[in-house]
């Protein structure tokens, strides 16, 4: 772990940082009484929260939290009426912002479209009339299963905005996994795309919709996007509609629904290893009021940035990514496809382009964009980009500085958040107030009472590490769990482990200069002889060898050690997978961590398991080498590198396994 602490912001940049300005109206003095008040003082920080970010009502909430069910079940603003949609569109109506660029799209074949906020809203409207039309309202939930095109946003709005929730999915599931979500959803309509370009060919969606929805009896529409006219399309009489001819004769106002301040919004499920994926709730006022929070005061988005982060709607950046820059009143730039198809520099080049101010990306797409070294970046002069956000797993050193060197020209902050679907957002923060380190965060997230704490619950001081948790209640907190009315499957799966604490499923740490590293999944742990390790530490000493690209190390069975290490890696371009480059891996490992972790096995495969947006699922790693239930593998985006992965340790085992 990196000691060196990089501050490149001036007195003058840092003391005009939005978390400065915030806690000057706050009356604090520092970040850490800052949260040390935020989680001590709950309602008196929660109601100047709202006031500071001019959170809009319709009707003005009586009381900011009630806890009388406990801090598991608070419940927010209670007696306020309000929407999403008010806080996010329709409060920019009769300002200046209401002619400026909203959204931006660019598609996998070149082209484009944008849209003010006029122009956007006009959209919302004609599909919130259409809706409407067809009998949806207050509570009905609406599934989104679209690529990253403008449609999608219209929709998510739309849906919002009468009232109804939006269950965004993911682009790439298959029928089983929609229907699943689908079903328990209880959705009564979708809205799809018939295809989308993926690597320069037509990916269809409304075939897959269509087997999804016909075991899904609860679905009475499917309104569908034309997004290749070259595609056959099948439409079912009665059910299939498509959205131009819907939303044709409809006009461009449409009034906005007025909810309970704390009734749901949005319906985001989150997959686990086993059961069926857990439904979070993201109320009307509490998503917008943790973004804010953590992306606008915290991290610092400001209504003249421009927001890129090439994601997919169905993971929680997609609803940000709705929520953060139009709140703000600011722009966003979204792209159909992957970040590098048709070009390998497509990512950068968009950025640059797009004159993209704040980037969001996770590790693993700088590990993967790195592996051509510096020729897609070294000339590009990224003259708009004033900030990096990053998250979705841990940072190691090598890709860190690699980014701060090559995209960031050690000008740029590189701030981090960790937290999760059910949280709304992040635990740890980074802030341009906090110095910055390879793989550290600046501290914990106001209002959250993030610790790290030992089985018993307990606070540990620097350097030990822990459980990640969290004390206090939080507004951008799932309220509850969808389909589990007496909350036994959501106090069990995030209340019980420790009592009274929120335990988050992360290994966590800060240090003696008040930096905080969250470690990997605790599940993710390797245990070697009595050693509790995290898999980063790891995979960071591979990476550092220069002849990897990216790296999953987790822990398999040993009639010895209990728990060995299993490494497997991609080699960089160039590199000779061969037996030789497995000695020189191994040899690392044992150099930098110690002789005791060499590691039982080292594979070279030229893909890892992961998530759409590009997180390494371990536990799938982890089940080719146990023959263990993988579990949910649903958000899992390249089911054929589960195969290479057991081919190549049957090869290691010569056949056995």
């Amino acid at each position: 772990m990196s000691t060196e602490l990089l501050c490149q912001l001036s007195d003058e940049a840092r003391n005009d940082a939005r978390i400065v300005h915030f806690m000057n109206f706050l009356g604090v003095e520092s970040y850490d009484e800052l949260v040390r008040r935020s989680s001590a003082e709950i309602e008196w920080f929660n109601s100047e929260l709202l006031r500071y970010i001019d959170l809009r009502f319709y009707r003005p909430f009586d009381r900011v939290v009630d806890l009388s069910r406990g801090k598991e079940f608070a419940r927010w603003c209670i007696g306020g009426v309000s929407n999403l949609v008010l806080n996010c569109i329709d409060k920019h109506r009769g300002t200046p912002v209401w002619g400026h660029t909203c959204l931006l799209w660019e598609g996998e074949d070149g082209s484009t479209r944008t849209y003010t906020y006029a122009e956007l809203d006009a959209e919302i409207c004609r599909l919130a009339g259409a809706l409407r039309s067809l009998g949806y309202g207050r509570g009905d939930v609406i599934g989104l299963y679209l690529p990253m095109i403008p449609e999608t946003f219209v929709a998510f709005f739309a849906i919002v905005k009468i009232g109804a929730i939006a269950m965004p999915l993911y682009s790439g599931f298959g029928a089983e996994a929609l229907a699943t979500r689908l079903t328990e959803g209880g959705a009564k309509a979708v809205v799809t795309a018939n295809a989308t370009l993926r690597r320069g060919e037509p990916s269809v969606m409304k075939p897959i919709l269509d087997e999804a929805v016909g075991s899904t009896p609860s679905v009475r529409h499917v309104v569908v996007v034309r997004r290749l006219d070259s595609v056959d399309t099948p439409m079912r009489n009665g059910r299939d509609l498509w959205w131009h001819e819907l939303i044709d004769a409809q006009p461009s106002t449409a009034e906005t629904e007025r909810m309970p301040a704390d009734s749901p919004a949005v319906l985001l499920f989150t997959s686990g290893t086993s059961g069926v994926p857990k439904g979070a709730i993201y109320t009307q006022v509490g998503f917008v009021a943790k973004q804010a929070l953590d992306m606008t005061i915290c991290a610092d988005f400001r209504p003249d940035d421009r927001w890129m982060w090439m994601s997919d709607m169905g993971w929680m950046v997609g609803a940000m990514t709705a929520v953060v820059p139009t709140y703000s009143g600011a722009s966003f730039v979204i792209a159909e496809g992957t970040p590098d198809f048709p070009t390998p520099d497509r990512f950068w080049r968009l950025a640059e382009d797009y004159r993209v101010s704040y980037l969001g990306m996770a590790p693993t797409l700088v590990r993967s964009l790195m592996r051509r070294g510096v020729l897609d970046v070294q000339d590009r002069e990224f003259a708009d980009l004033r900030m990096i956000f990053s998250g979705g797993e841990p940072w190691t050193a090598t890709p860190w500085n690699w980014l701060f060197d090559n995209v960031c020209r050690r000008r740029v902050p590189i701030l981090t958040g960790s937290g999760g679907t059910e949280c709304g957002g992040s635990l740890v923060i980074g802030t341009p107030i906090h110095p910055m380190r390879p793989g550290a965060i600046g501290g914990p997230a106001p209002g959250m009472g993030t610790d790290v704490v030992d089985a018993a619950g307990n606070s540990l001081g620097p350097n030990e590490v822990g459980e990640l948790v969290m004390r206090s209640p939080s507004i951008g907190l799932t309220a509850g769990l969808w389909n589990d009315p007496d909350g036994e499957r959501y106090l069990a799966s995030y209340w019980q482990k420790i009592p009274s604490m929120w335990v988050h499923g992360d290994w966590a740490m800060h240090d003696d200069a008040g930096l905080w590293y969250v470690l990997g999944r605790s599940d993710d742990t390797i245990n070697v002889a009595g050693k509790r390790t995290g898999p980063s530490e790891i995979e960071n000493v591979l990476l550092e060898t220069g002849e990897v690209s990216e790296a999953a190390a987790v822990g398999m069975p040993d009639s010895v050690k209990g728990t060995a290490i299993a490494c497997v890696c991609i080699p960089m371009p160039g590199k000779d997978a061969d037996s030789c480059l497995v000695e020189r891996l191994g040899d690392a490992v044992a150099h930098g961590m110690g002789s005791s972790y060499r590691p039982k096995a080292v594979l070279l495969v030229d893909d890892l398991p992961r998530t759409r947006n590009q997180k390494i699922m371990r536990r799938v790693v982890r089940s080719a080498f146990t023959g263990e239930d993988p579990g949910d593998l649903s958000a899992l985006v390249n089911p054929d590198a589960i195969e290479k992965v057991r081919t190549a340790f049957r090869a290691l085992a010569g056949g056995d396994r």
